[in-house]
């Protein structure tokens, strides 16, 4: 399902990361970035915290508002029962919307507070998310003390926290349209292989956002994933070409974006919520800023599993929602 928008826009973004993203290629893009895990907190889940809430209050500073300005903060993470968008909800105090969508949360906050403007409902609203390493290797395999070898397809949670400032006042990064996707399953196992895991979902987002607008792929200067990484980008390209005849030549992936894979110990590249918005937010938007770039589609991909399925052997199923991004003329 795609909604068209007439009059959304994200006035501002912040970023906030930690020290594997502030050693890639993208450091100088980034608002803050921390030298070690903890962020000056006792445990990596009260580091995540830290993420948001200061992801917001750099946000809040660049738009010169306070949190009693903000009608709604839509915000999701990858930790059981959202717990740090929610102990950060607690210290904001702006009414929360939590929401999940695993690594797609990112664009389905930003298609909620979109659709939530662009009807009237609100006047502004705050998408954020929030991933971290270690946090995210406890939950979901071993601890990082475990020291247990990876394979190769492996993808590396990024580190960060990401809010954008949207509203209806023309400034900015216009938001042209939002597709919501559908949940696919394609029967792959491999919890070491996200990017084959999610690349059908998004291949068949892309699809339905282009047939519901009635437009072609070379529309958009830039098409942009997730986080499929080195494996998962190139699954999404022979995919899109054998099940729909579409050649991504216009294509790039922020897993393969943020990191520097071939020097850096990141396996097949970033994945994580945060890490779609880490790279839209900072380098992508100040390409649109200098126009070099001005229509790009974001797909933020997700893997829909948690440790008891995958632990019994269940297939994974994967979402993907698209956004349509445009600079302001």
């Amino acid at each position: 399902m795609t909604f068209k928008y007439n009059n959304v826009y994200i006035n501002d973004s912040a970023t906030v990361t930690g020290p594997y993203e502030s050693n890639g290629p993208l450091s100088k893009y980034f608002d803050k970035s921390y030298d070690d895990l903890y962020f000056g907190t006792k445990t990596w889940e009260l580091a995540e915290v830290k993420l948001i809430e200061e992801s917001i209050d750099i946000l809040l500073n660049k738009i010169s508002k306070t949190r009693f300005d903000i009608n709604v903060l839509i915000s999701g993470d990858l930790l059981n029962q959202l717990v740090a968008t929610n102990y950060a909800a607690s210290s904001l105090g702006i009414p929360l919307i939590g929401i999940y969508g695993a690594c797609s949360t990112s664009v389905l906050g930003l298609i909620i507070a979109a659709n939530m403007i662009e009807s009237g409902q609100i006047k502004n609203a705050i998408a954020s998310t929030s991933s971290h390493n270690n946090a995210a290797e406890k939950q979901f395999r071993y601890p990082t003390e475990y020291g247990g070898p990876k394979r190769k397809t492996t993808t590396f949670t990024a580190t960060g926290g990401a809010s954008a400032y949207l509203s209806s006042y023309k400034k900015g990064i216009k938001v042209e349209s939002g597709t919501l996707g559908t949940v696919v399953d394609l029967g792959i196992t491999d919890v070491y292989h996200m990017g084959a895991v999610m690349a059908p979902a998004a291949a068949k987002t892309i699809y339905d956002h282009l047939r519901e607008t009635k437009r072609e792929i070379g529309y958009y200067d830039l098409i942009l994933t997730g986080d499929l990484g080195i494996y998962g980008k190139e699954i999404l390209k022979d995919y899109m070409l054998s099940e729909y005849n579409i050649d991504l030549k216009n294509y790039d992936d922020c897993g393969t974006i943020i990191y520097d894979v071939s020097k850096q110990p990141v396996y097949a590249g970033a994945s994580g919520p945060a890490c779609a918005p880490l790279v839209t937010y900072s380098y992508i938007f100040n390409k649109m800023y200098k126009r070099e770039i001005k229509r790009v589609l974001l797909i933020a991909t997700g893997a829909l599993m948690n440790t008891t399925m995958v632990n019994t052997k269940n297939t994974i199923p994967a979402i993907a929602h698209a956004i349509s991004l445009e600079v302001v003329e």
